[in-house]
């Protein structure tokens, strides 16, 4: 796929005069609040008071000493952003106007431009099949047009085989020194095990899992016979979409797997917030933020920190 920057620039000017725009009008100015434990160095431990945030409990510490101590941090003036970005073959369907490529370019531009605005850095690592190119992370409207352009000038492979999410995460975790927000960018159509990776990662840096997907993945219409292909694979299969059967087992199948990528993002501890091909992307960050204030209300109302609670569900969006 070939792209000029003009067309890089066509794409954010109208994203900043319409999805930026109502953000501006709903998180009027402040999305630093909603990513709280970003832009932290330790500074020191010292031992709970009352009205402590129960997040910021060491339990190492406090368990040796047998009474609670809290970590306090230095808060830096910036903050670092990285978009994790799986553009293996699978983002490249859609059922609606757009692709899930495109979906994920949009909402990587809305985001980086928002914290690039106010001095934040961001940087970007793509996936084909490994971790194969690297942006560092940089501030400024031109530093978005260059990551965005980059995304749009992606060559597009007919498949690439099996895509190991988990061996991407972890390769990327490696190259983040700092403490950093972490936005991991995919359909999370994976060999199985990337959540243990996303947990690791999630444990270092402040992790949203950003999941992309098509209405048309969980649900078939009847189209009589139509051809399948496996965008990861390439394989192809004639099916037959009259068959009611054929649909129900399709749906089965396909909320099994829904259910398995929530598990995984619970085990992870990770935010989820998800994107449909026809989706609002403003509306769906609207979701997103009310759901972070909301888990931000409810973790500074006391309660054990979220990696012990039990049953835990997480917070999808």
């Amino acid at each position: 796929m070939s792209a000029s920057p003009q067309r890089a620039e066509a794409v954010l000017r109208r994203l900043e005069w319409t999805v930026m725009r109502r953000l501006d009008g709903l998180l009027h100015g402040d999305y630093r609040t909603l990513f709280r434990g970003t832009g932290l160095d330790l500074a020191d431990l010292r031992e709970y008071q009352y009205h402590d945030d129960v997040r910021h409990i060491d339990w190492n510490v406090t368990a040796r000493m047998q009474q609670p101590f809290v970590r306090t941090f230095n808060e830096e003036r910036d903050l670092t952003a990285w978009f994790l970005l799986d553009l293996s073959p699978s983002l490249d369907f859609g059922s609606a106007a757009a692709a899930k490529r495109e979906i994920a370019a949009e909402f990587v531009a809305v985001l980086a431009r928002l914290f690039t605005r106010r001095g934040n850095r961001v940087g970007a690592m793509f996936y084909g099949d490994a971790l194969d190119t690297v942006i560092p992370a940089r501030a400024g409207r031109l530093h978005v047009l260059q990551l965005l352009h980059r995304m749009q000038e992606r060559e597009t492979r007919d498949s690439s085989g099996s895509t190991d999410l988990g061996e991407f995460i972890t390769a990327a975790g490696a190259m983040m020194k700092r403490r950093s927000l972490v936005f991991v960018v995919s359909d999370f159509v994976s060999r199985p095990g990337w959540d243990a990776a996303l947990a690791r990662l999630n444990r270092r840096h402040e992790v949203v899992a950003v999941r992309l997907y098509d209405p048309l993945e969980s649900e078939l219409p009847d189209l009589g016979l139509i051809v399948i292909q496996d965008a990861e694979s390439g394989e192809q299969l004639l099916v037959d979409t009259h068959d009611a059967l054929f649909r129900r087992r399709f749906a089965a199948a396909a909320a099994r797997r829904e259910q398995e990528v929530r598990n995984a993002f619970a085990h992870a501890q990770a935010d989820a917030l998800e994107l449909a091909t026809d989706d609002d992307l403003a509306e769906a960050i609207f979701r997103f933020a009310d759901l972070r204030r909301r888990r931000a209300q409810l973790a500074a109302g006391g309660g054990l920190p979220s990696h012990l609670e039990e049953n835990r569900e997480v917070p999808v969006a």
